[in-house]
């Protein structure tokens, strides 16, 4: 993501994948490297980028890409993109599932929600007051340090949350 980025390869950077605890993770592994003295200044941060989802080719047709890829004659490239068949061209969608244990991200909240004993009433007044506490935060000016951020090709990025309407 670094690389992505811009950053230079002498940066150094690692990328956090946990679905969607991978920005507090990415904030609190900065926190340890800053606490240890390790260093002095980290950027950590998240992105959510289930809003466009890194849809793949299927497997046959990335087999097909990858042989198509090692032929080294105009006989032998032909002869790959002959094999290839409509059925190819099906993308292959990315799970929505928990890649270790195959739970959704509903599943395992109602799992957690049962084994913890949390209504859904009191799951809907812990959201309702986390957004009300944070639009309150936002109003008296605590959250002033989260600044835009101006995405080449794009426009300013400024978060977007706390929502401005609670209902």
């Amino acid at each position: 993501a670094a690389l992505g980025a811009g950053f230079s390869d002498k940066t150094p950077a690692h990328t956090v994948t946990m679905a969607c605890i991978s920005s507090n993770q990415a904030m609190t592994t900065a926190f340890g490297l800053i606490a240890s003295g390790q260093c002095e200044v980290v950027v950590a941060g998240g992105v959510e980028f289930m809003s466009d989802v890194p849809i793949r080719h299927s497997r046959k047709m990335r087999k097909t890409m990858l042989s198509l890829n090692k032929a080294k004659s105009l006989g032998q490239r032909l002869s790959v993109i002959s094999r290839i068949r409509p059925d190819y061209f099906a993308p292959e969608l990315p799970a929505v599932a928990e890649f270790s244990t195959s739970e959704t991200m509903g599943h395992s909240a109602d799992r957690l929600a049962a084994a913890f004993a949390v209504s859904r009433a009191e799951q809907d007044e812990y959201a309702l007051r986390s957004h009300t506490l944070a639009k309150k935060a936002q109003d008296a000016g605590h959250l002033s340090d989260v600044i835009p951020y101006k995405v080449p090709g794009n426009g300013a990025i400024t978060g977007g949350a706390p929502s401005r309407s609670l209902s």
